[in-house]
This record gives structure tokens, sequence and C-alpha cells, in this order.
């Protein structure tokens, strides 16, 4: 990339002083050289595809866990066995200690809870212990939110390595920026609260970038049997299929849970009368609870001693049950409806990604005091009361974490580099959901909100910056959030409904349950479109370029039109004119984007004679984010 940088650069001023550059042209894409090794190596394509060569390593979880409620503390075991699947040999094992972002003088970019981060009482790796620093032997190293551990025998390819990890951390109240803690006494969500391994991947080895707070997750597929203790009067819930009810929950409460399962009606499972009374009674006053949760990405679980738990089935496109929970208080009124919410958006998504939702239930955690927002996990989301928004702000909020199931829990992104996969992608999911929700709540000029107000301000950042090193003030959210899904639609408007569908199903399916990089989703849509597309993607993703388009003139004559199109921005896009005529009748011009590729700053097209024109519009269905539309509008009836 640079190399054709400079050369650009250099070709500019090498012209002479009154040459007349009228725009900036889009130079082609290429990917990093980390990416571009993995194609040499087979193991990705410039087709959008993975390469017959392509591997991903896996991790099996038995971990078992309690909280100590009255001190705010879980205390924890992680047995981990690490299956090597790449041609690597792995001299390290890199592993995941997000709650060391709260240890004091801790990196962050945010401010938050000082809790301490991880106590490691005792790492062993085949067997052997493992101790802090030295330069030999089994041993381990902590810097930050990683944790380094090195192994008597490296890891060879195609071998597995077995770690035990005995570790304890206070609970932070609102822990890793708001995504896990506690609310009041009687409410815990637990999310990043064991040692996870890192992604070791075919593009850039281990992904252990620091966790500093803001960007967000990358974590492999993997199985999971977990076992959590809690008191008795604690009814938990989580991640997986519960192993053991009968012995966890009361015969009353379980009976409601069966019904739930062939029921299309939301179902009352725990009512306030019920709460301190659902559950069995353990052994000393603790009971034991168990979940299996198999190819996901992570594990987080509910707590709770104050909250009522409704549930449904959901009949998804392909014939296939599906479960929708909720968890939530009385105070959080508008949570009424949390499980109608959660049907309509796992089935909505299921039929636009053609990809059904793969997991036993969906389940939503109301956690006002912890979250304001919501957050995702597989399975599982937390969200805020919303006592303060709408009842359509709860299902949107709802709809967006739970079309996270699909990216990044299906479609298996790297958040903490590229977070505007996974939000971009959501956010562009969100407003499909909920079009199929709620057909009028989505205003087609509300698609481009977010983001037109710092690109008209210069506030923007680019897509393709990596996500910790955006600027403060918001850009990092117009970059993550709103723009990458205001490209997804103005993608549409370029190749066409059938065909934007068509490659973005593709890539959906191609990378469900492996890894793609911004490249292959890129490679994917240039493909199945059949079209080089490096003029749409340069600008828009790596670029803080903007589109003005412009009725600069309407010339009506016996004969016809001549109308003036001028582009006042540096994107070059195609102009989606519609022409109204006295008689009513409407026509479609498309001017294509290869007039503006020449170099061209405006372009004059002729209208046949017939009835007088009366209006000219740009882009009146609203498929690309102009900066300034008060120009993209001419009428007769205000030039006479």
């Amino acid at each position: 990339m640079r190399s054709t940088f400079v050369a650009s650069l250099l070709i500019l001023l090498a012209l002479p002083l009154n040459a007349q550059v009228e725009r900036p042209r889009p130079y082609p894409v290429i990917p990093d050289k980390e990416f571009l090794k993995a194609v040499k190596s087979g193991t990705r394509t410039t087709a959008g595809i993975p390469g017959p060569a392509y591997w991903q390593n896996r991790t099996d979880y038995t971990i078992k866990a309690r909280i100590l409620p009255g001190q705010k503390r879980l205390e924890g075991i992680a047995e981990i066995v690490y299956h090597n699947n790449s041609p690597d040999t792995l001299r390290s094992l890199r592993i995941s200690l997000l709650q060391n972002l709260h240890k004091e003088g801790a990196t962050r970019v945010i401010r938050t809870e000082v809790t301490g981060g991880y106590t490691l009482n005792r790492i062993a790796v085949n067997g052997e212990r493992a101790e802090e620093g030295g330069r030999s032997g089994t041993r381990y190293f902590v810097n930050g939110t990683t944790l380094a551990v090195i192994p008597s025998n490296p890891l060879v390819p195609g071998g597995t390595a077995s770690l035990v990890i005995d570790y304890a951390f206070k609970i932070p109240q609102t822990g890793i920026s708001g995504r896990m803690g506690y609310n009041t006494d009687s409410l815990f969500f637990i999310g990043y609260w064991y040692p996870q391994m890192l992604v070791y991947n075919d593009v850039v080895g281990w992904q252990d970038d620091q966790f500093l707070g803001a960007s967000e997750f990358y974590s492999g597929f993997g199985r999971y049997d977990c076992t959590i203790e809690m008191p008795n009067d604690w009814l938990v819930w989580g991640t997986g299929i519960l192993q053991n009810k009968k012995q966890t929950l009361t015969d009353t409460v379980l009976a409601r849970l069966v019904r739930a399962e062939s029921s299309d009606r939301t179902v009352r499972i725990v009512g306030p009368e019920d709460l301190g009374k659902a559950t069995q009674r353990g052994l000393n006053g603790w009971l034991t609870w168990k979940f299996m949760a198999e190819n996901v990405r992570d594990v987080a679980w509910i707590a709770t001693r104050s909250s009522i738990w409704e549930a449904a089935r959901t009949t998804l496109g392909n014939g296939k049950v599906t479960m929708a929970h909720a968890f939530w208080r009385e105070k959080a009124f508008r949570w009424a409806r949390s499980v109608e919410y959660t049907q309509q958006s796992i089935s909505v998504l299921s039929a636009f990604t053609s990809i059904a939702y793969p997991w036993p239930h969906m389940t939503a955690v109301e956690g006002g005091g912890i979250m304001g927002g919501g957050m995702e996990f597989p399975m599982m989301t937390l969200i805020g009361d919303f006592n303060r928004g709408s009842d359509l702000n709860l299902l949107g909020v709802t709809a967006h974490e739970e079309a996270h199931m699909w990216v990044p829990m299906i479609v298996n992104t790297d958040e903490r580099r590229h977070g505007w996969m996974d939000e971009g992608i959501t956010t562009f999911h969100t407003v499909e959901a909920l079009r199929g929700i709620v057909p009028d709540s989505v205003k087609p000029s509300e698609r481009f909100d977010g983001y037109l107000g710092f690109a008209r301000d210069g506030r923007e950042g680019e897509v393709m910056r990596r996500s910790d090193f955006h600027y403060p003030g918001g850009a990092w959210g117009v970059a993550s959030y709103g723009k990458p899904a205001a490209i997804l639609h103005m993608l549409r408007g370029i190749l066409g409904e059938e065909m934007f569908l068509k490659a973005f199903r593709t890539f959906l399916t191609t990378w469900a349950w492996k890894h793609p990089y911004p490249w292959d989703l890129f490679n994917t849509f240039a493909t199945v479109s059949g079209k080089n597309l490096d003029w749409f993607v340069r600008p828009w993703y790596y670029e803080n370029w903007t589109l003005d388009q412009a009725i600069a003139d309407v010339q009506t004559s016996p004969s016809g039109a001549s109308i003036t199109i001028e582009d006042n921005g540096w994107v070059p896009m195609p102009v989606l004119l519609t022409i109204t005529r006295a008689n009513g009748m409407t026509e479609e011009l498309r001017i294509p984007e290869t007039e503006w590729l020449a170099g061209k700053k405006s372009v004059q097209v002729s209208v046949a004679s017939g009835s007088p024109v009366t209006k000219v519009e740009i882009d009146p269905l609203y498929y690309f984010a102009d900066v300034d539309r008060k120009n993209n509008v001419w009428s007769a009836s205000q030039h006479p």
C-alpha cells in the first residue's frame, strides 16, 4: 500500500502548478502482508473462500467456579485442553486474563473500578507446575491482560496441551466496561470470568493484543463443561444446556419450564412469589448447577434472587425450534414483552441471514445498574432496564445484541482489531430485524444519521483503522457501528437487492464457524458479483472521503431536457436519478461511477422529449450517504 501511495503522491508533485487535477482516484485494495502470506500458504484465497489448507485450533474447557456473594468474590479452577490443528510448533501458549483490566496500574482507555484482577493460585501444564518468571522449565509470565505459559516441551502440530489454572478475583460492580458485574445483593451477571485461550490463527499467529477496556474480543470455538456453585436460594442460568434440571429446580418450576418448551406464548416460570423458593436444597447450603455448551466462543451466566423468569419456544424458518428466555426484575416494567422481542428477533434474523439460529436457547437478562445498553455472549445477552427509554428502544437493543449471535458468535471475527466487522454488520442486521418486526420503525434516511454528522464535521476516523486507535469523541463508535452499516446498504444500492443478498449470505454461510478477515468479506462480494469493487471499498473503508452529488442545472425545451450533475465530494459513486414528468410518469437513469473514475467533476445527461420534466431527484430511495441532500432535488415549480 505504501509504495502505491508514494508513487501517486510523486505523480501529483510532478504536475505543473497550472495542471487541472479535478479529483483523487481510489487505488487498488491491497491486503495486509500477513493476509497475503496466508493466501500463499493456501489457508486463504483471493476469491473470498477458505483455502484448501485452512485450519483453526480448538479448546475444551472444564470449569468449576463458585461465588461468595457477601465478598463479591469468584473462585474457580479451569482445566483446559488445547488442540493444535495448525502446521506450526507452538513454544508458548497465550491466555486471556480480562479481569486484569481492573488491576492497579493497568493500561486502559476508559475509567473503571480497581478490584485487583486475577489471583493465580496455581498453573500447571501437562501435569507440571509452572512457576512465574525464569528462563527455563515450565513457567509463565503475566503481561497486562495476557498470560503466556511456556511448557517444557513445545506443542507440536496435531498435538494437545493440558492446562490447569486455579484462580480467583473480586467481582467488579460494572466490570469489563459494564459488560458484567452485580447489582444490589441479589443479581450477578458473570462474563469474562475464566482464563480463556487466545486465538492462534493462520493470518497473525497468536492474536494477543491487550484489552484496554473499549475494543472487544476475539475467541476461538470450543466445548464448555461448566459447574457453578451458588448458595441454595440463587437461581442460575447460562450459556449451554442445563444438565441437572431435576436436581436444581423445584418440581413446580421444572413443570412450568417443560410447559414453556411447548408453548408459543410466554410462560412465567418464576414469578415474584417464587423468589428464593425456586430451587432445590443442596448440601451444606450450596447448590451445584451444570451446563454444557458445544461449539461456542465463550460462556456467561446469571445468578439471581430477584429476577422473574419467563420463556416460550420459537419456531425458526427451517422448522427447528429453540427457546426464548427472559430474566427481569419487576422494576424493569418494559421487559414484560422481552420473550416476544427475542422470538421476533431470532426468527427474522434466521430468515434474513439464511442461517437458522443454531443453539438451544437465546436468553435476555435485564441488568440495570450493571449495563445501560447491551452486551452479547453466546446464547446470552445482558441489557439495561430501559425504564427511561421506550418499548421500541428495548426491542432495538434486544434485536442488536441477539443479532450478534450471527456475527461474531457464528461468523467469528476479530473484534479487537476489526470491531467494525461485528458491530457494523450487526447494526445492519438490527435495521433489517426492526424492518421485519415493525416495518415503519426505521426511516430510510435514518440509516445514515449516526455517520453523516461526523462526516460533515470532519470528525470521523477510517473504518479500517484498528479499533483501539480511534480518536475520542465518538469516532470509534461511528467507524465501528454507523458507517460500516451504511456502507453495506450503499453496496446494496450498487449491486441491487438480489445480487447483494446473494453475496452477503454467501459470505455469512461460507465463513460460519470460521475466522474471516476484512479481505475475505471484500473478496466474497467481488467474486459473487463478478465486479471489481476496489473503487468502492477503498474510499469507504480506508479513507474519510465523502459523497456529495448535486443537480447543478436543468434546462428544459420542447425537445427534452439537459441535466447537469456535479460531484462535489471525492467518493466515486453511480448517480441514481429519478425524473418525474408533468403527466405523473417517472423514469430512472443511472450514471455509472466510471464517469467520476475518469476524473470528471460534472456530467450532462439528456432526456428525450415528451411530457415536460417537472422534477429531478438524486437517490430518492436513500441508498447512498450523501452529506448534503439539499442539492439533490430540482423542481420546475422552484425554477420557472
